[in-house]
């Protein structure tokens, strides 16, 4: 898929700090110099937290590519720099969020080629999708641009997101015809197994499991919740991964006779 697909849009909250002023009455200045320093740790806090955010943006923009080199070719098509250093920065806060750092060594290495795998994957259900003749109306890539324009709170803000990107407005609207001519693929002609009872009643023991052997551990074990209040949760839980596993087979069966050539 393309840049917009892995864009992270980040909004930063400053936090207005305020001196306060002096007093003649004696407990109001102690309580307002309290105030103070208060104040002050907040500001050496976040300025430190401000600093390590910076050194480790420093340390991700090393792992891109120059974005007009071509990273890939998938039936011809070529895969570009500036759409692999989209990806990777959607791979790189997948393993943040795991509580991995992205940079180390060898965490390195396997974000270069999940975002590979992922870019190929991605085309190739792309082009199949359109091989199978699936199309986006403009009625609905306007909804969907509609529905992209909702996220912000004015048109100043999203015509500055895209300009974070690097798009254009018939650039966004090109990418998500794309979307949506690859979600209706997915939806009608990637097929997975209807989750089960029993599944969803093995995944709950194996997580109350999980439980109980973490509070032997030393660690204290949350209340479990009842299975009935939890289920449609594991179920969506669960056909996600049947569906993560369906596209994964699929694009396998792509690769088959697909012409793929890494350049990266």
């Amino acid at each position: 898929m393309k840049k917009l697909m892995y864009t992270l849009l980040i909004g930063v909250i400053a936090a207005a700090l305020t001196a306060c002023g002096s007093n003649d009455d004696a407990k109001q200045s102690k309580s307002d110099d309290q105030k103070t320093v208060q104040t002050e740790k907040q500001k050496e806090a976040q300025e430190k937290q401000e600093k390590q955010a910076k050194e480790m943006q420093k340390k991700l923009d090393k792992q891109k590519v120059d974005e007009k080199k071509t990273v890939a070719v998938v039936n011809g098509k070529k895969v570009s720099g500036e759409e692999y250093n989209a990806a990777l920065s959607s791979s790189q806060a997948q393993y943040q969020q795991m509580g991995q750092d992205p940079t180390s060594k060898e965490a390195a290495k396997q974000v270069k080629q999940q975002t590979i795998d992922n870019l190929v994957g991605q085309t190739l259900l792309l082009q199949e999708a359109e091989n199978k003749g699936y199309k986006a109306t403009d009625e609905e890539v306007n909804k969907k641009l509609k529905e992209t324009k909702k996220q912000f709170k004015t048109d100043k803000q999203f015509k500055a997101a895209l300009k974070d990107a690097g798009l254009t407005q018939s650039q966004l609207k090109s990418e998500l015809a794309d979307s949506i001519k690859y979600q209706q693929y997915v939806d009608k002609d990637i097929q997975t197994p209807e989750v089960t009872d029993k599944e969803i009643q093995d995944y709950y023991d194996q997580f109350a499991k999980q439980s109980q052997s973490q509070a032997s551990g030393g660690k204290e074990q949350s209340q479990m919740p009842k299975l009935e209040d939890v289920k449609p949760q594991i179920k969506q839980q669960l056909e996600q991964q049947k569906k993560q596993e369906a596209l994964e087979k699929k694009v396998e069966e792509l690769k088959k006779n697909a012409k793929v050539e890494v350049k990266l």
